[in-house]
């Protein structure tokens, strides 16, 4: 025995050598008993022999292999006797121990299946080591082989492609145009003029003294100012028929260049503006760009791009854009139904 066996938690008389032995099945039947009975009054001694336990059920299940199954012994009645007295000198304060032996409670039931049992015939018969592999200790799980989780996560990953692309159409009809979130159409991106509209739109809107550049007391000066900078002749539609009045415009950098903005005032204080944009790709499409309570009109007509923006009832502003895009030269007949 060296010192590296001896440990200051265990009984007088045991050493880890030796319950490495009685855990694994390899000392003589006098010997298992006695150690049994110095374990009933050790509860921390019990405790490492549970946890070694453990762990080699552990390895074993892991692993697949399953222990050996040990068959019952013969003992004579003499070397009983003398295992008892051993382990009555070795103890004798464990019935000095009574709490030690309620914390030992709990682990008496799997101690006692190494202990020997005395029948009526007087032969003393060691019951076999407890299944190692069989402890309440340790559950073990083998995990899934790597390629089966990835295979499992592009099944779900497809599931999902698939619902999107299935219920996409449905989407804004099911939710009332909420799902499409900040983009009118699902799955339409918003062109890059009209975000920078409404983006204008929530900077310069709240601006109370200084809204535009030039005001409309000059609009004639402003038409032309804008018409130049962005290299094309723009008109200003009126919407004094919808209440709302000309405040002025400004210039304002656009995607591929100038872009100009104007803005209308009705009477309650509430605005609009029109952004036109020059170098936009010709299309027709008429769409929707939602955010918070803001609301953007746009289309495309002969290169420019225009957007109507407003924080108003969203189908009023549908009917003012529609009346917009006619007055400066479009054909809005294909997206008013």
């Amino acid at each position: 025995m060296t010192n590296d066996d001896l440990d200051s938690g265990l009984p007088e008389g045991l050493d880890l050598r030796t319950l490495s032995a009685y855990v694994d099945g390899e000392l003589p039947d006098a010997q298992r008993a006695a150690i049994a009975a110095q374990l009933d009054a050790h509860p921390r001694a019990a405790a490492r022999v549970a946890a070694w336990r453990a762990q080699d059920a552990a390895l074993r299940a892991l692993c697949g292999v399953r222990a050996p199954q040990q068959t019952p012994q013969q003992t004579t009645p003499q070397a009983a006797q003398q295992a008892s007295q051993q382990a009555a000198q070795q103890t004798p304060q464990a019935t000095e121990q009574p709490a030690a032996r309620e914390e030992s409670g709990a682990r008496e039931e799997t101690y006692q299946r190494d202990r020997a049992a005395v029948p009526a015939d007087g032969t003393v018969r060691a019951r076999p080591t407890p299944s190692p592999d069989e402890p309440t200790y340790i559950v073990v799980r083998r995990t899934r082989p790597w390629w089966q989780r990835v295979g499992l996560a592009a099944c779900w990953l497809a599931a999902g492609a698939g619902l999107t692309l299935a219920l996409g159409p449905l989407a804004p009809r099911l939710t009332g145009g909420a799902w499409s979130g900040a983009w009118g159409r699902f799955g339409a991106q918003p062109a890059g003029f009209a975000q920078r509209a409404d983006v204008a739109y929530a900077v310069y809107s709240p601006e109370r003294r200084h809204p535009v550049e030039v005001a409309a007391s000059e609009e004639a000066h402003l038409i032309n100012w804008l018409s130049k900078r962005l290299n094309r002749p723009l008109s200003v539609p009126s919407l004094q028929e919808y209440g709302y009045s000309l405040v002025g415009g400004r210039l304002l950098p656009g995607e591929a260049g100038p872009a100009a903005q104007f803005m209308y005032e009705n009477q309650a204080g509430a605005r609009l503006t029109l952004y036109v944009a020059g170098g936009t790709q010709d299309q027709t499409a008429f769409r929707l760009l939602r955010d918070g309570n803001r609301r953007t009109f746009y289309w495309v007509s002969d290169g420019m791009g225009y957007a109507l923006s407003g924080a108003i009832a969203e189908g009023k502003l549908r009917a003012i854009a529609i009346d917009v895009c006619s007055a400066l030269g479009g054909k809005p007949e294909a997206w008013q139904q």
